[in-house]
């Protein structure tokens, strides 16, 4: 579904992205780790065409993303909150969204109906406007607008960051479930080794720029996650020259 091509990203003297190939396949649960710097936002950023690649292109579904829209039907995402509309309320922001995916209002109420637990009574009918909701809540505003309309692949960039531990619970359950039952394609970048492991089925590693790992998951995953991680505050020189 998802093609990546000998992309590369580099700003003056320095190559902040050079991936080979990759392929993500409908339906996976493709968990992206590394370092701050290592490249992950960029990567997910050219996959969403928000800048320009250096060097070869990324597909979904035989689209290249810099020379067709035709794919932004398929796909959503939520990085940062420069996603967010800050002087909208909640409700007028899924609104939006939802306007832009086909979605009449009745239909975007219907949907928000099973977000009750998640938003908590502190959302929905709050007389805030999205910028004056806590970070947690303008992030569930943000992942509940990316899965808003159905789209067949979902970008999360640090999605459990600033939630607090019940609404992680929930979230990695609506992540499972919208993967097992309606075959969403999700691309989950996190700091959070323990929640990636939990709910990806694949992970990939990057360090400096480089696709260093691919894992299918396993219960040994986050034991060598963790390992990895480790060995590199201790060997930070010698960790990529065994890939």
């Amino acid at each position: 579904m998802i093609t990546i091509n000998k992309l590369s990203k580099t700003y003056g003297v320095a190559t902040v992205l050079q991936i080979e190939n990759l392929e993500i396949s409908k339906g996976e649960t493709f968990g992206l780790v590394g370092n701050n710097g290592a490249g992950k936002t960029t990567l997910f950023s050219l996959m969403l065409d928000l800048i320009q690649a250096t060097t070869g292109f990324v597909s979904i579904d035989g689209i290249k993303v810099n020379e067709s829209e035709a794919w932004k039907s398929k796909v959503s995402a939520f990085v940062d909150d420069t996603f967010l509309i800050g002087y909208l309320t909640p409700e007028e922001y899924f609104y939006f969204i939802g306007e832009l995916r086909g979605q009449n209002k009745a239909s975007v109420d219907e949907f928000l109906i099973q977000f009750h637990d998640l938003f908590n009574g502190e959302i929905l009918n709050s007389g805030k406007y999205v910028r004056d909701l806590s970070k947690g809540n303008q992030k569930k505003v943000g992942i509940v607008g990316a899965i808003l309309g159905s789209p067949e692949i979902i970008i999360l960039d640090e999605p459990f960051a600033n939630l607090d531990p019940s609404t992680q619970i929930k979230l990695k359950n609506l992540i499972k479930e919208l993967s097992k039952q309606d075959g969403v394609t999700f691309l989950i970048s996190s700091h959070d080794l323990s929640h990636t492991t939990e709910v990806c089925n694949r992970i990939v590693v990057v360090n400096k720029g480089q696709l260093v790992k691919d894992i299918q998951t396993n219960p040994e995953t986050l034991r060598d996650l963790e390992q990895y991680f480790a060995d590199q505050v201790s060997m930070p020189i010698s960790i990529s020259e065994d890939h």
